[in-house]
C-alpha cells in the first residue's frame, strides 16, 4: 500500500503548455512492506512523459514499449493527465462573453474536467502583464478580461484597487459537454463550432492566462466558498480523466480536491475502492491527480485506509487527512461491513461516497442505493417486474447511528452546503462520511450537460434530501442534525412557485430514462412509481423527525 509519495508535480495552471514536461525529473515513493518501510526506486518523471506518455499519444505506446519496474509496481506520475488532449473529442467548444460575466464562478466550479479556469488581478498588474503579450494578440487577449461588480467595484472599496476577472477555457481539456453554459445565468458562455480560428484562439487565450501567473489574493474572500478554485493550491484534480462529458462524479471530486487543498495543500492522500472513479483516473499513463493515492479492491477500501492511518500515524502524520473514496456499490454493498468496521474504529478518516444509484462500472447494475422503479442491469423493468423492487438503504442514517460520527449528504450542485460539509468533515477529530449525489449520464438517462440540475432536483423532490449531522453539536439527534439547504423543510413537499404544484418524486422520476417505462402514452405514473415515491415520503418524515420537525 502507498504510504506516503513525494511526487513531482505537472506543471501549474499557469506554468508552461499542456504540451510542457514536468519541471521536476524524478519522485519516490514509500511503501510498507509488512514491518519493513523501503524506497522505491526513483522514478525519472522528464523520461516519463518524453518516452511512455509520448508512445501512448503517437499509438506505439502499448505495443513497443518495454513493461518496466515502474509499471509492474502500477506507479503513475502525479499529474500526468495535464499532458492528455481531448481537443479532438466533441465539434463545439464553450465560447466566454466577458460583458455578461459576474463572477459567480459556477461555471469553474461545476466543470467536470478543470476545463474552465478563473483568474482575478489588480488592474494595474493586469496592465503590465498585458504588455507581455505579443502586440498582435494583444487586443485579442484584452476582451477577454470583466469589470464585473463582484470584483472590481468591491475591490476598489475593499483595496483601493478594481479586480480584472477572466474566465478561460483549456481546449485539451473541454469535452464539450456545455454544462458549465447550463449554470451560468448570465449567458456569459456559449457553445460554438470549433473552427481553426477559435482552437488557435482558444490556445493562445490559455497560453497567455496561464503565463499571467495565480490570481491575486486579495480579491479572494475566504467566506465566499465558492471562490476557492481562484486559488493555485486548490487545482489538485488537473484534469484529463477519461470520464464520460459532464461526469457528475468529476465535478464532485474536484471540489472534494478543491476544499481538501484550500487547507492541506498536497499533504494528503486517497485510498479509492475499485469502480469508475478508478478506472478514469487511472487510464495509464494518465493519472489526474496531485495527491498520492492508491486503488484497492471494490470491497475492502476502508479496511485499507485503516492500514494507511495506522502506519501514518506512526510516522507521526497524525494532521495529514485521508479520503476513502467509492461509488455507492463500494460502500452501500459489498464494503459494508469494511466501512461500519472502519466507522466504529474512531480513527481519523474520512470516507466520500460518490452515489449514483448504480453500479456504473460494471453496465448498470442495481445497487442498495438504488431508488425503487429503477430499471437496471439485474432488476430490468419487464411485463411482470417495473424495474427494481427494494427500497433504497439510506447511508446517511446507518452512518449516524455510529459512534461519534461526522455524516453529510450533499450535492456539488449546492457548493456552499459541499464545501461547508467537506470542511466540517476534515476539522472533525474522527471518522466522517459524506454521501454525495452523483448523475451518472448514460445509466440515470439524462443530457450530458445536466448534472447538476439533476443534483438540485434530486434535492427539491426529496429523492435525495440534503443534511449535516456533527456530533459537537450536542447530545441529542435534533441538536447534531441539520436539515437546511433543503427547501420547504417543515413540509411534505416543496411547492414549485411556477405552477402552484407540489414537486415530488414522481416529477424527478420523469426527467431521467431510467424511470421512463413507468409512464403510459398520457403519461400517469405507475403503481411501483407511487410506492417509490411514498418511500421517500416517508424517508423525509423521518428525518424531519430526527431533526426535530416532526
Amino acid at each position: 500500500m502507498i504510504a506516503n509519495s513525494s511526487l513531482s508535480k505537472a506543471p501549474s495552471m499557469n506554468e508552461a503548455s499542456e504540451r510542457d514536461p514536468f519541471n521536476n525529473n524524478s519522485y519516490g515513493t514509500l511503501v510498507d512492506q509488512g514491518y519493513k518501510l523501503i524506497h522505491l526506486p526513483v522514478l525519472d518523471v522528464t523520461d516519463f512523459n518524453e518516452r511512455v506518455i509520448r508512445g501512448y499519444e503517437e499509438g506505439y505506446g502499448e505495443k513497443e514499449l518495454p513493461a518496466d519496474l515502474a509499471l509492474a509496481r502500477s506507479l503513475v506520475p502525479a499529474g500526468t493527465a495535464t499532458l492528455r488532449d481531448f481537443s479532438n473529442i466533441s465539434p463545439e467548444i464553450p465560447e466566454y462573453i466577458s460583458s455578461n460575466c459576474t463572477g459567480c464562478m459556477d461555471c469553474v466550479t461545476e466543470c467536470p474536467d478543470t476545463a474552465i479556469l478563473g483568474k482575478v488581478l489588480s488592474e494595474q498588474e493586469w496592465e503590465q502583464k498585458l504588455q507581455t503579450i505579443p502586440e498582435a494578440d494583444r487586443e485579442m487577449y484584452r476582451v477577454q478580461w470583466s469589470k464585473t461588480k463582484k470584483y472590481y467595484d468591491a475591490g476598489k472599496k475593499k483595496v483601493g484597487s478594481g479586480g480584472m476577472f477572466q474566465i478561460i477555457i483549456d481546449p485539451s481539456k473541454c469535452k464539450g459537454c456545455a454544462e458549465c453554459v447550463t449554470v451560468c445565468d448570465d449567458d456569459a458562455l456559449k457553445m460554438v463550432v470549433k473552427t481553426d480560428e477559435v482552437m488557435t484562439n482558444a490556445r493562445k487565450s490559455h497560453r497567455y492566462f496561464k503565463n499571467l501567473g495565480p490570481s491575486n489574493d486579495r480579491y479572494i474572500s475566504e467566506s465566499l466558498l465558492i471562490d476557492m478554485m481562484l486559488k493555485e493550491s486548490t487545482h489538485i484534480y488537473v484534469g484529463g480523466a477519461g470520464s464520460c462529458a459532464g461526469c457528475g462524479e468529476g465535478t464532485a471530486l474536484r471540489m472534494l480536491c478543491a476544499a481538501t487543498g484550500s487547507k492541506y495543500g498536497d499533504q494528503w492522500g486517497i485510498v479509492a475502492a475499485t469502480g469508475c472513479n478508478t478506472v478514469y483516473t487511472s487510464t495509464y499513463p494518465y493519472n489526474p491527480y496531485l495527491v498520492p493515492w492508491t486503488n484497492s479492491l471494490f470491497e475492502n477500501a476502508p479496511a485499507d485506509g485503516i492500514g494507511v492511518r495506522m502506519r501514518w500515524d506512526q510516522m507521526g502524520w497524525h494532521d495529514r487527512p485521508l479520503w476513502v473514496i467509492g461509488g455507492d456499490g463500494a460502500m452501500f454493498d459489498i464494503g459494508f461491513q469494511s466501512l461500519s468496521r472502519m466507522l466504529a474504529s474512531g480513527m481519523n478518516i474520512k470516507v466520500f461516497v460518490l452515489d449514483t444509484q448504480v453500479y456504473s462500472n460494471t453496465g448498470g447494475q442495481a445497487s442498495t442505493a438504488s431508488f425503487t422503479g429503477q430499471n437496471t442491469k439485474m432488476s430490468v423493468h419487464g411485463k411482470t417486474l417495473g424495474g427494481k423492487q427494494e427500497r433504497r438503504k439510506e447511508i446517511a442514517q446507518i452512518a449516524m447511528m455510529h459512534p461519534r460520527t461526522y455524516v453529510a449528504q450533499t450535492t456539488a450542485a449546492h457548493v456552499n452546503h459541499f464545501y461547508k460539509a467537506v470542511l466540517g468533515a476534515l476539522e472533525f477529530d474522527g471518522p466522517a462520511l459524506i454521501c454525495c449525489y452523483t448523475t451518472c449520464q448514460p445509466e440515470h438517462g439524462v443530457a450530458d450537460n445536466m448534472a447538476g440540475e439533476q443534483a438540485r432536483l434530486a434535492v427539491d423532490t426529496r429523492a435525495f434530501p440534503i443534511l449535516i449531522h456533527d456530533p459537537r453539536k450536542g447530545d441529542r439527534i435534533k441538536e447534531r442534525l441539520l436539515l437546511q439547504g433543503n427547501p420547504a423543510v417543515k413540509e411534505d413537499w416543496y411547492v414549485n412557485p411556477k405552477t402552484n404544484e407540489p414537486l415530488t418524486f414522481i416529477d424527478f422520476a420523469r426527467s431521467e430514462g431510467r424511470f421512463a417505462k413507468h409512464f403510459d402514452k398520457d403519461g400517469n405514473p405507475s403503481a411501483t412509481l407511487q410506492a417509490a415515491m411514498q418511500d421517500r415520503l416517508e424517508n423525509w418524515h423521518l428525518l424531519q423527525e430526527l431533526a426535530g420537525y416532526r
